[in-house]
């Protein structure tokens, strides 16, 4: 409906003269909002005073000259000027009732569109560290990039989802150490475990399989293992210093090609995990993107190559150097630092590269928000080699703490102490927790209450919204009870009976759905749609509550049947995107 009428407004601004609304003076956005008050109609647009200014015309003269020259449109009832220049449409009840008509026969695919033009994007989220499972703050990132990749689907673009594998680096040397010395406790070592090593439950199990792969080939003494090293926190020493120490032990004693088997059995064990959680939780991935393989494949020196082929790397001493300030960064970046090692900075400069050279035409990043002092110096790196500011976005994932029974649980990875996905999933369900996580904007704070989350009650909203899906397959099942059918082409032909405000407002919801889905895509704001759900349900529970569905009348039922089925609809697809379920009973 409100695409309609942009469009009119944008026919009548088109028709007329360039003395009254010069060209220059068009560049103006066209605006059209829902009214709050029905007096005002059912949509508004400002246009006339937004172009007042730059014509140097009254604004309630211009909304007169727009409105004389709008097509005529079966849709419209009316159309009001008010105030300084507001123009109000008043729409004729036809529309909304060809709108019903359309929901009945679109069904599945009803509020999707083609607007996107098929862009390719691609959006990159989660990315967890494969250092352990998934907790429940990587859960809200899932939620939230998995919805956002639905929207960006049904609005038009074509969508690549993308996980990348952080597997390369010191963090895994320690993983990877750590994995070594819970096969050795399996082998029956006994010592103490480096304080800055990962201690959780999860890798005594990737112990256990090693030790069920190799047996005790890589059994090597603790004598031997701990032998000569500095000392550990809290025993005076530095805990960084002890674990390097001892990573560089275990290469020693069981060789760098053991080492690395015990690496890449411990990562393929975390990451299938990984997979496998995700996966239960509705959350699939187009590409796992691997980070080391950007140093096995030379994607590396080849970005390194173009950036200084394009003059935006320099040596200074001895380091090479990214020229980032030339696009906003607060400071140039290290690229290889003086010894010839790579920076982590390399490996991003690679995978930028790599995205811009597989075609994306835009691509979208869901981060935590404590990486945003990464923003400037990737968005410097996409301008360096070549692609517009334009294409590069990054959403932050503020933090998500979670309550059971109003003690707010700890998340510790490296202690182990944590509240992981699966155990949220296990006692809240996949569609709690899939909702729980979009309720809120990505860059507000997120209390997840576990208790609301498992109540069968109103102030649930994925119990609330659930429930009036529900509720009219109850009715359709009433009606088969009774012994009656549904004839949906009767009940449309009879809609012109549904006068209540209960079924006006259902109406006008219902038809507000395909412009949300548009917004909820280009805002990257799953939440929006978790609120008119809720507010659909209330206007359905609203109307099931004063009216009965079945009445005598052939023609109402059968339109109020319709009303109810349509709602339905709307409520299934729209649950759909964001990973939620739609139950027929409750």
């Amino acid at each position: 409906m409100k695409t309609l009428i942009e469009t009119l407004l944008k026919q009548a601004l088109d028709a007329l003269p360039q003395d009254l609304v010069p060209q220059a003076a068009r560049a103006v956005g066209i605006e059209v909002e829902n009214t709050r008050d029905a007096l005002h109609g059912d949509f508004a647009s400002n246009l006339a005073m937004r172009l007042a200014k730059a014509a140097r015309q009254n604004p309630r003269q211009l909304a007169q000259a727009l409105v004389a020259a709008l097509p005529a449109s079966d849709s419209i009832a009316k159309v009001e000027i008010a105030g300084a220049g507001f123009i109000n449409f008043f729409l004729n009840d036809a529309a909304y009732h060809q709108e019903i008509s359309k929901v009945l026969k679109d069904g599945d695919s009803y509020g999707r569109s083609n607007g996107g033009a098929g862009r390719r994007i691609q959006v990159e989220f989660v990315s967890a560290n494969p250092t352990g499972p998934l907790h429940v703050a990587h859960g809200r990132h899932a939620a939230f990039g998995a919805s956002l990749c639905n929207l960006l689907d049904a609005a038009g673009y074509r969508v690549e989802r993308e996980y990348y594998i952080n597997d390369a680096g010191r963090q895994t040397d320690i993983l990877a150490v750590s994995t070594w010395l819970r096969y050795l406790e399996r082998c029956g070592e006994r010592f103490t475990f480096p304080s800055n090593g990962y201690v959780g439950e999860y890798l005594v199990a990737v112990g256990e399989q090693l030790f069920a792969a190799v047996g005790t080939e890589l059994k090597r003494p603790a004598s031997a293992v701990f032998a000569g090293l500095p000392p550990d926190e809290p025993r005076g020493g530095d805990k960084d210093v002890y674990i390097d120490a001892l990573i560089a032990r275990a290469r020693e004693l069981i060789g760098d090609a053991a080492y690395q088997k015990v690496l890449q059995a411990t990562l393929d064990g975390i990451v299938g995990d990984i997979r496998e959680d995700l996966a239960e939780f509705g959350v699939t991935f187009d590409c796992w993107f691997s980070e080391r393989s950007l140093s096995t494949s030379g994607a590396i020196e080849h970005s390194i190559a173009a950036l200084e082929k394009s003059g935006h790397a320099y040596l200074k001493d001895g380091a090479l150097w990214f020229k980032s300030t030339d696009f906003g960064d607060e400071k140039d970046r290290v690229i290889v630092r003086d010894n010839g090692i790579k920076t982590y900075f390399a490996s991003d400069i690679a995978y930028v590269m790599n995205k811009l050279e597989r075609g994306f035409e835009h691509l979208t990043y869901i981060w935590g928000a404590d990486h945003h002092g990464y923003i400037t110096r990737l968005r410097a790196v996409l301008i360096a080699l070549g692609g517009p500011p334009e294409r590069f976005e990054v959403l932050l994932m503020q933090i998500v703490s979670l309550f059971r029974g109003g003690e707010k649980a700890k998340m510790s990875k490296r202690s182990g102490d944590y509240v992981t996905l699966r155990d949220l999933r296990k006692e809240v369900g996949n569609d709690a927790a899939r909702l729980f996580y979009v309720m809120r904007s990505n860059d507000q704070h997120l209390d997840f209450d576990m208790e609301l989350a498992k109540s069968r009650s109103n102030e649930n909203p994925v119990y609330y919204i659930q429930y009036a899906h529900a509720r009219v397959s109850s009715v359709l099942r009433q009606l088969k009870e009774r012994g009656l059918t549904h004839d949906p082409a009767r009940g449309i032909a009879s809609l012109s009976k549904l006068t209540e405000p209960q079924e006006l407002q259902l109406f006008k919801r219902i038809a507000a759905y395909p412009e949300l889905i548009t917004q909820c895509a280009e805002l990257r704001a799953p939440h929006t749609l978790v609120h008119y759900l809720r507010d659909l349900a209330n206007d359905f529970h609203t109307y099931y509550s004063a009216h009965q569905f079945i009445v005598e009348d052939a023609g109402a039922r059968d339109a109020r049947l319709d009303l109810a089925l349509a709602t339905q609809i709307v409520i299934r697809n729209g649950l759909k995107l964001l990973g939620v379920s739609a139950p027929d009973t409750m």
